[in-house]
């Protein structure tokens, strides 16, 4: 696991709470967190995983959002349904989705197959990708 980046998540989490028009306390308040957990997430301190993911609503982020900025992954907007009040309607990006399905295949193959090599391991998740995109199904 790479290390988290909370100088990334800093700017990220800063800038998206200046673009919304949100002071601190407010937006701290809406986070359910103290102000002095919102100001050490936007300095760059480090601050519990799960108090890093009370931002995401805020922010209108998808859940999830904030930890993947740490990672190193861009955040996905979130939107509220307009036919389903409380509830957010996000676009996860293809690679995420293509990557979920490699990876549950490849661990799926190993722990079931046996005398495959590595490499025909992800031929047989990168195909299992290409027919489900053909069958419009990802």
């Amino acid at each position: 696991m790479a290390t988290d980046d909370h100088p990334r998540l800093a700017k990220y989490v800063t800038a998206r709470r200046l673009q919304l028009g949100l002071a601190v306390k407010r937006a701290a308040e809406l986070a359910g967190v103290a102000n002095d957990t919102w100001k050490r997430i936007e300095s760059g301190g480090k601050v519990r995983r799960i108090n890093i993911a009370k931002v995401d609503a805020v922010l209108g982020w998808a859940s999830g959002s904030a930890i993947g900025v740490l990672e190193g992954r861009e955040p996905i907007l979130s939107r509220e349904a307009k036919e389903a009040p409380g509830v957010d309607i996000s676009r996860r990006p293809v690679a995420d989705i293509d990557r979920a399905v490699r990876d549950v295949i490849q661990l799926a193959t190993i722990a079931t197959a046996s005398g495959l090599t590595a490499d025909e391991i992800r031929e047989l998740s990168d195909r299992a990708v290409r027919d489900l995109k053909a069958a419009g199904l990802i």
